[in-house]
């Protein structure tokens, strides 16, 4: 939702800009089939791997016809492929959901380091959406907002990073399966929300907003640490 103030453009929600909440559930759609089929075929991770990999073509067939990039699209399947391909090696069905957890121990590191760099990933992603490319740099203000928003991603991934990992250790499934619905477009759309809520609170009364980046001299590396 826009701002009706003189300086709305820069109230644009982080939802509108970045999108995420259908991919978010499209993800969590094949560990759900996963845990299915595995309590259908009864334990068998055979079964939990084929469910899994139908719905996944299944998505991406949906996916495919609204407009999505078909790298996009290749990359999920694949995602979906390699943890079948864990689990049924392992012998654990628990190992589905392997891959995830690594995946949200990486993002949680790369967006910490991000920000102790000075390249917060927020501001990354949002520059190459709204086609600044780095430009948003020379904004001391807004690459301070940026670092500080991020931080609210790095909670997001720590929070799954937690949940999963506790319930991979326990060898539980289907809490596994419930979890990544739970954790997956419900605290997606959270982030967005708090990580624009902090970013818009961070920027100054007079800031002309995330598509107008200015030029502000460097004040010290205090200025820009989230």
């Amino acid at each position: 939702m826009n701002d009706a103030s003189p300086n709305g453009a820069r109230r644009e929600s982080l939802a509108s800009l970045l999108g995420g909440r259908k991919g978010a559930l499209d993800a969590s759609l094949p560990p759900v089939a996963f845990a299915v089929g595995w309590l259908v075929g009864g334990s068998s991770i055979g079964w939990g791997a084929a469910a899994a990999l139908a719905v996944s073509l299944v998505v991406g067939v949906v996916r495919m016809t609204r407009g999505d990039r078909p790298g996009a699209v290749l990359v999920s399947l694949a995602a979906v492929v390699v943890a079948a391909l864990i689990a049924l090696y392992t012998g654990r069905a628990v190992d589905f959901f392997l891959p995830q957890l690594l995946s949200n121990v990486a993002s949680a590191l790369a967006w910490t380091i991000s920000i102790v760099i000075r390249w917060p990933l927020l501001g990354v992603v949002l520059g190459f959406v709204l086609g600044q490319r780095t430009r948003w740099r020379s904004d001391t203000a807004l690459v301070r907002a940026y670092a500080r928003a991020s931080w609210v991603w790095v909670a997001q991934y720590v929070v799954r990073v937690a949940v999963f990992g506790a319930l991979w250790a326990a060898g539980d499934v289907v809490a596994l399966s419930v979890a990544r619905v739970v954790l997956s477009w419900p605290l997606v759309l959270a982030t967005l929300v708090v990580s624009g809520w902090v970013l818009y609170r961070c920027l100054p009364d007079d800031h002309p907003g995330l598509r107008h980046p200015t030029e502000h001299a460097e004040s010290g590396a205090s200025d820009e640490r989230g």
